[in-house]
């Protein structure tokens, strides 16, 4: 299952959100949010007004796509963190449950050290989400295939009569 495949439901996201929340206040980040693997953004808490989030998780995802290409090209599995260091402001990347990016943006107010720490912690519980979002959906498939008997009736005429309009 790709993580395009997830199916979310309130309760996931306020789950995440507050798994979330707690990192960054606990991390003294300014942004953290959860990216998939391709690029767009499944939820975020803190400054984000100021951000555009559509680039940062689109070239989050670029990052992390060319950061395995790298890992493969050494031998590696795969990079797990990448770190970006900036005069203000700095970006600690993770994949977690091979499935979807944390991204944490933090400045001078927070240390690499407390930032691994509490990813690591954060990483383990957002592990154990995703687990148990999957064992639902492999309990009741019809809720992440809701859509295809609907698609599956939509014919190529249909679509040419729909643009000929």
């Amino acid at each position: 299952m790709s993580p395009a495949d997830l199916v979310l439901f309130e309760e996931d996201f306020r789950s995440l959100r507050e798994i979330l929340r707690r990192l960054r206040q606990e991390s003294g980040a300014s942004v953290v949010l959860l990216v998939d693997k391709n690029g767009q953004r499944i939820t975020s808490v803190g400054d984000v007004e100021a951000l555009d989030m559509t680039a940062l998780a689109s070239l989050t995802a670029g990052n992390v796509a060319a950061t395995d290409g790298l890992a493969r090209i050494l031998g590696e599995r795969e990079f797990s963190v990448l770190l970006h260091e900036g005069e203000k402001e700095n970006i600690h990347v993770s994949i977690v449950a091979q499935r979807v990016i944390l991204v944490v943006i933090f400045g001078d107010r927070s240390s690499l050290g407390l930032v691994r720490l509490r990813v690591r912690q954060a990483g383990a519980e957002l592990e154990r989400t995703f687990a148990e979002i999957t064992q639902r959906m492999d309990r009741e498939p019809v809720l992440h295939s809701g859509f295809e008997p609907l698609l599956a009736e939509i014919t190529d005429e249909d679509i040419d009569r729909l643009f000929s309009e």
